[in-house]
């Protein structure tokens, strides 16, 4: 029964993050460009949301992709400029965003990730989400440049924050803020898909993203453009309102656990309800939470 449902969670889990699907038709996958700010545009495909500085110092990008995608991504930032791509940050290890890593440090790139992440990619990993196996990336798609809690790029008329705000989707996480046109991308501690992926077992945390979330609206204001790990462009008060969404639910999670209430009836009670419809999906991410807690 415990194996039916372990492949039940993961299809549902496919279902839900389609970008973690395993087995994808990439010759039909279109890269859409869409302008945010200025400079500073947003790249969709099948992963995670790409984001792209270009200006007179060169190229800067947030994320890559899948690696059969690199020469769609790299088609479309020629649409933009005629710099080649100097810098790939990545929000963090999980390979709907890093997948290109390879091809893009191959080119040229300098790769720059939170420390946790860089470590992450040295060795094999398992996705909990999907049980698939992240392998090590050889040293082209490592990361070169690697920081603890903060670091500071002065490129192409911007000053662009990288920051760590503690582990929340994984132990990696990282926003990267440009000041001056005031724009972030969040990577996946903000995504518009539903009930967040948190990789509890590879140091994510409901707690921790919640907490993220806040130190991420107090740096940014009503005005900030966001680009989330997944979905459309957004603002402060829609991250603002994901928040609400978590401490909501976490706030049930431990009224029902504080009664002494077992897995098997916290879901039932379903803490998600006006946020997620109850079904597997929910059930999984809901045990999961509960894991937490209890």
């Amino acid at each position: 029964m415990k194996q039916i449902k372990s492949v039940i969670y993961t299809i549902l889990g496919l279902l839900i993050y389609p970008a973690f699907g395993v087995a994808q038709d990439f010759d039909n996958i279109e890269i859409t460009t869409i302008p945010v700010k200025g400079s500073i545009y947003m790249l969709q495909g099948s992963g995670g949301n790409i984001g792209v500085s270009i200006g007179d110092d060169g190229t800067f990008i947030i994320d890559d992709q899948f690696a059969p995608l690199t020469d769609k991504i790299v088609a479309a930032i020629a649409e933009l400029t005629d710099k080649p791509v100097n810098f790939v940050v990545n929000s963090h290890w999980h390979y709907d965003h890093t997948d290109g890593n390879e091809n893009f440090g191959r080119a040229g790139a300098y790769i720059v990730a939170q420390d946790n992440s860089r470590k992450r990619m040295e060795t094999d990993q398992v996705v909990s989400l999907t049980n698939r196996d992240q392998l090590a990336y050889a040293k082209e798609g490592l990361p070169k440049i690697t920081f603890m809690d903060s670091m500071r790029f002065y490129f192409n008329d911007n000053t662009i924050d990288v920051v760590y705000t503690g582990p929340g989707h994984t132990d990696g996480d990282a926003q990267v803020y440009f000041r001056e046109l005031n724009v972030i991308h969040t990577g996946d501690m903000f995504v518009r898909y539903g009930l967040p992926f948190i990789d509890q077992p590879n140091g994510g945390s409901t707690n921790g993203m919640i907490d993220a979330l806040w130190d991420i609206a107090g740096l940014i204001d009503d005005d900030t453009i966001i680009i989330p790990g997944h979905g459309q462009l957004s603002t402060r008060t829609d991250l603002l309102e994901y928040r609400t969404m978590l401490t909501t639910i976490r706030a049930r999670l431990k009224e029902e656990i504080a009664n002494g209430r077992t897995a098997d009836q916290v879901v039932a009670s379903n803490p998600a309800r006006g946020y997620a419809q109850a079904g597997a999906g929910t059930e999984r991410w809901l045990r999961a939470a509960y894991e937490e807690y209890k």
